[in-house]
């Protein structure tokens, strides 16, 4: 699905627009052989697989994976309880630990958690906007246990203040540093918490949910 959203309106989440100067898109789908050959289990064996590879084209940020069926959550039994979840709801946008995030409109926090299983989002904040009459959500994964300190529901925060920050392995969920980042229409009475990824037999309900957030990260022009 697609919201119909003007980019005009939107601060970076990131505080630039990511574009093909910056950054590159990342395939961490079935269709990347180099996967097949790391360790993922390993923290600091992908962590040195993706900013190596970063580092190798001279790009600060890599960004991809909404709607995509991704093999990397076979490292995690927490994706793999029933049907296997692998249909990523987000964007990650992956760079170094401790980068600031920044609201993308006016704001006010929904709620907050530390998720802290493997592979989980580690600490999550999820802010609620108003745009256009509608309410909607933005979810914030993997940040730093910093962010969470003092956090109240209900903060005020202003468009283009920055509320949070990207958290080093282990304690953002044991990742390489990256932002997920979800767009999400209904939260379903859910706090600190929505999943960002699916069975593949849920996907149709979710994409319902979970329009594309690109426009919150990649610059039109």
């Amino acid at each position: 699905m697609k919201m119909k959203i003007d980019q005009k309106l939107l601060f970076p989440v990131m505080g630039k627009w990511l574009n093909q100067q910056n950054s590159l898109e990342l395939d961490f789908s079935n269709r990347n052989p180099d996967l097949l050959k790391l360790d993922l289990q390993s923290t600091p064996i992908f962590n040195d697989y993706v900013f190596g590879f970063l580092k190798q084209q001279e790009k600060k940020y890599g960004h991809g994976g909404y709607m995509e069926n991704r093999m990397i959550y076979q490292r995690s039994t927490h994706f793999q309880q029933g049907e296997s979840r692998c249909m990523h709801l987000g964007v990650d946008v992956w760079c170094e630990a401790f980068h600031p995030l920044y609201a993308p409109l006016d704001s006010k926090v929904h709620s907050f958690a530390h998720n802290n299983n493997f592979g989980d989002y580690g600490p999550t904040i999820i802010l609620e906007h108003k745009l256009n009459g509608e309410i909607i959500y933005t979810l914030y994964g993997h940040l730093s246990l910093k962010s969470l300190r003092n956090l109240k529901e209900g903060d005020v925060i202003k468009k283009g203040e920055k509320f949070s920050e990207l958290g080093p392995f282990p304690e953002n969920g044991d990742w390489p540093p990256h932002l997920h980042f979800q767009l999400i229409t209904d939260i379903q009475g859910k706090y600190g918490d929505f999943p960002g990824v699916c069975a593949p037999s849920e996907l149709d309900h979710f994409k319902l949910l979970c329009p594309d957030p690109n426009v919150f990260i990649i610059g039109d022009n």
